[in-house]
């Protein structure tokens, strides 16, 4: 079977991706047996401000997409379905997919890499001691709340500041188990202050920074852990040990964006986002390959989410051909998304997402042309956390030289 597109991933990239296309014939394919991905479990809101300008909960913000992408006849659904492999010969990609009813063999000359992040695991943390019920990620501790009605814990730890154990802090104290506290071994939290606020502040949770889960206790069960703080090298130091009584160690300590399938079509990866290199239109390094959502970054905001995969979507459906890519310098970021710029298909407009390396109270963006300085942009309390999302005009050469600088505005 032969598609314009191919779409892995049926989260909300996915989705986007596929209302976007309006004449292509695309193929949708989740492994899971619901569409809607990780948002099927967020029944927060705070969904779609940017896009549908109201508060949403996750499964409202896929709902829509959903509904959307089911009244497209140019899109087919393949779900519970896994792709197997996936091989290049020439322009064309060859998938062998599997699913309930066998496996079978797609064509497309169009990729879209939606699959989304995982969560790192307690034992990618290197937490010493047994592996008893209880210790899990928040993402399993939000299912476990949320889709399957069950209460994991009534007392419990949760290691890392992240959004998802910050939102999960709230969601158990709403439903009667006691948090403990947050144990963050970096000195700042690495959630967003907003949910440092609403989930942590207003419920009384106490934020314990500088400090992280060294052992687990307990044989069939969690009975405790043990805490204590860490140095500049982020080792453990000798003596600040504290023992904590605990039914659960619940752990939020990042995402990693999921690109194995990307790496064996060669697909060059960005070491400080650890998703691919990409031009403007969200197209990586291999013709034919678009990586977008949080398989290409993890994003603050679901919106921006859906706004990469229509990009990508958009530059498809336009069907021009590749022009010149240039690199783009990048200096003073974490990371700078996207990496390049196809002058092939650029229009003029370059929407860009960035995070500060560091905390920054004032600091000044800088785009410079061939050593030229054509514009600056100063942007106040930059935090490593926060994502900025940047759209400027910039008229480009073939043969120009881009940078981007963040330069901190120090008092004198």
């Amino acid at each position: 079977m032969k598609y314009d597109v191919v779409i892995i991933g049926g989260g909300p990239a996915g989705l986007s991706a596929a209302c976007a296309f309006e004449r292509k014939k695309c193929l949708l394919i989740e492994r899971e047996g619901r569409l809607g991905g990780i948002l099927k479990q967020c029944v927060h809101d705070g969904f779609g401000v940017i896009r549908y300008g109201e508060k949403l909960t996750g499964p409202e913000y896929a709902e829509r997409l959903i509904d959307q992408v089911l009244t497209k006849q140019n899109v087919e659904i393949a779900l519970k379905t896994f792709v197997v492999s996936i091989e290049k010969e020439g322009d064309l990609f060859r998938l062998t997919l599997t699913s309930a009813s066998g496996m079978r063999t797609v064509e497309t000359d169009r990729l879209i890499m939606a699959n989304g992040c995982r969560e790192r695991t307690p034992r990618q943390v290197g937490i010493h001691g047994t592996r008893p019920a209880g210790l899990m990620t928040a993402g399993v501790a939000q299912n476990f709340v949320n889709l399957m009605g069950l209460l994991p814990t009534k007392r419990c730890v949760i290691l890392g500041s992240g959004d998802i154990g910050l939102i999960m802090a709230r969601r158990l104290t709403l439903e009667g188990a006691e948090v403990v506290g947050v144990y963050e071994a970096k000195q700042a939290p690495s959630g967003l202050a907003r949910n440092i606020s609403q989930c942590l502040n207003d419920f009384g949770i106490p934020l314990y920074l500088g400090k992280t889960v060294t052992r687990v206790f307990g044989d069939e069960r969690v009975t405790g852990c043990e805490i204590a703080s860490v140095d500049e090298g982020m080792q453990p130091v000798a003596g600040t040990e504290e023992r904590i009584a605990c039914d659960a160690v619940i752990v939020s300590v990042g995402l990693i964006p999921e690109n194995e399938l990307s790496e064996t079509l060669g697909v060059p990866m960005d070491g400080a986002t650890k998703g691919a290199t990409v031009d403007q239109n969200m197209q990586t390094e291999v013709k034919g390959v678009y990586s977008v959502g949080n398989c290409l970054h993890v994003h603050d905001l679901v919106d921006y989410v859906s706004e990469t995969a229509e990009t990508a979507a958009r530059a498809i459906e336009r069907e021009r051909s590749g022009g010149k890519r240039i690199a783009i310098g990048r200096k003073g970021f974490l990371y700078f998304v996207p990496q390049a710029i196809d002058t092939g298909d650029y229009d003029g407009t370059l929407t860009a997402y960035f995070r500060s390396a560091k905390e920054t109270l004032r600091a000044t963006l800088k785009v410079i042309v061939n050593g030229e300085e054509r514009m600056r942009r100063r942007y106040h309390n930059l935090k490593p956390p926060e994502a900025e999302k940047l759209t400027i005009e910039l008229s480009l050469a073939p043969d120009d030289r881009v940078e981007f600088e963040l330069e901190e505005e120090r008092d004198e």
